[in-house]
């Protein structure tokens, strides 16, 4: 195992523990709101704060870029080749409900580019990893995309809009085209584990809109080392600047790409175009 994805990987385990401990009494933990539906908890920030020392410790000279403290650059460094990109807990609102779904997510970027990731879900024991080159594994075992080469047969996973609610009449259209063109849609919560969930096969394929860097950094290295493609709706690589993301096998992500570029950000007027086979 590369160094990095090794500190990446003890840094993620450590916060899952903080994560598994606090879940046991989860109607203790006390929750602020940073703005509609956007949670934040103790416990997120018990589990940035031990990522941060665990990564900062091995590597001072590096950047980091988390969830609840924003950017930091290392004392005496303007800029570093390296920027750890972290979600403490993506999936906060599953976590305060008790429901299972949700994980860690270290993403290390080298000049921008994904490097190293660790996407580690507590409640299950499942630690997500890949190094660029040398491919994406589940708990050490190798792991694909699918092969579904129809959008029919492929089972898409999804994010509603929940903090900008403007988006929703535009979403439920995609939705509603989606629902049409897929065998099923899933909603689980947490959009860091969704993309792991592609790289391992449980998905063929997963959008979503008004995403942040943390919530993606790690899951687009899995996704590209399984075997799989990532961009925004329009299929280009552009979905770390807009949020905006578009990932599943080769095939799923062609026909997905054929149905929501008349939705995505690089088109001022989006418009219905259906999907023709």
């Amino acid at each position: 195992m590369h160094p990095m994805l090794n500190i990446a990987v003890k840094a993620a385990r450590k916060a899952g523990s903080i994560i598994n401990r606090a879940s046991m009494d989860v109607d203790l933990v006390r929750v602020s709101r940073k703005q509609h539906n956007d949670f934040v908890t103790e416990v997120d920030r018990a589990a940035e704060a031990a990522i941060i020392e665990i990564i900062s410790t091995a590597y001072p000279e590096h950047a980091i870029l988390a969830e609840e403290s924003g950017q930091s650059w290392a004392e005496g460094e303007e800029q570093s080749e390296f920027t750890w990109v972290i979600d403490p807990l993506d999936g906060t609102t599953n976590f305060i409900h008790g429901f299972p779904q949700y994980a860690v997510s270290i993403g290390l970027l080298h000049k921008g580019v994904p490097s190293q990731a660790v996407v580690y879900d507590p409640t299950r024991d499942e630690l997500f990893t890949a190094s660029k080159g040398a491919g994406a594994f589940l708990n050490n075992r190798r792991i694909r995309v699918t092969r579904r080469d129809k959008l029919a047969d492929c089972l898409i996973g999804t994010g509603f809009p929940f903090r900008d609610l403007d988006g929703m009449d535009e979403y439920l259209e995609i939705f509603s085209l989606m629902t049409r063109s897929c065998a099923g849609l899933r909603r689980p919560g947490a959009a860091a584990l969704d993309l792991a969930y592609v790289a391992c096969g449980r998905l063929d394929g997963f959008f979503e809109t008004g995403l942040k860097p943390w919530d993606m950094a790690a899951g687009m290295l899995l996704i590209t080392e399984a075997g799989g493609l990532v961009g925004n709706y329009a299929g280009e690589s552009r979905q770390m600047e807009q949020g905006e993301v578009l990932a599943g096998n080769p095939k799923a992500f062609a026909q997905m790409v054929r149905l929501l570029t008349p939705f995505s950000l690089d088109n001022a007027k989006p418009k219905l175009k259906p999907i023709q086979d």
